[in-house]
């Protein structure tokens, strides 16, 4: 059995999903890091300065208020974070769109590839003289 477990580690299909996770993570690191410093800002000056990490609804009647979201949690209040969730759906599509724009470009060098190795394969080889044009040309010459 560990035997079995060695050889499925080994085999480059693990491998490329271990890379791709600790990829995808510090990919996930950075774009955070955009829509938090970079997106934001920009959003939250259109709509007025507006704070959308910060956005909440306390659930419950008891009439308490909370300076921010955190402290709303650290009190133990059921909190609608609506402001948490458009964060992370601006998150997904802007990761969404970065890994479309990278497996478009993949894809448009696979087929750039393929398509110069098909023009090399068509490529007929230069036609020189066959065997038998030499073999008749070496008679000729001993004949001489």
């Amino acid at each position: 059995m560990l035997k079995e477990f060695k050889d499925f580690i080994a085999k480059g299909n693990v491998m490329d999903m271990a890379v791709g996770i600790i990829i995808g993570a510090a990919f996930t690191a950075i774009v955070k890091s955009m829509v938090a410093d970079l997106i934001n800002p920009i959003v939250g000056l259109f709509m007025g300065g507006v704070d959308f990490t910060n956005k909440f609804i306390i659930l419950g009647g008891d009439g308490a208020t909370f300076a921010s979201l955190e402290a709303a949690r650290e009190a133990g209040a059921a909190v609608f974070a609506y402001g948490a969730f458009i964060m992370a759906v601006i998150n997904f599509l802007i990761i969404a769109f970065v890994v479309f724009q990278l497996v478009r470009m993949v894809n448009k060098a696979k087929d750039t590839a393929a398509k110069e190795e098909e023009a090399a394969a068509e490529e007929p080889a230069p036609a020189g003289p066959s065997e038998i044009d030499l073999l008749t040309e070496i008679r000729d010459s001993l004949k001489k």
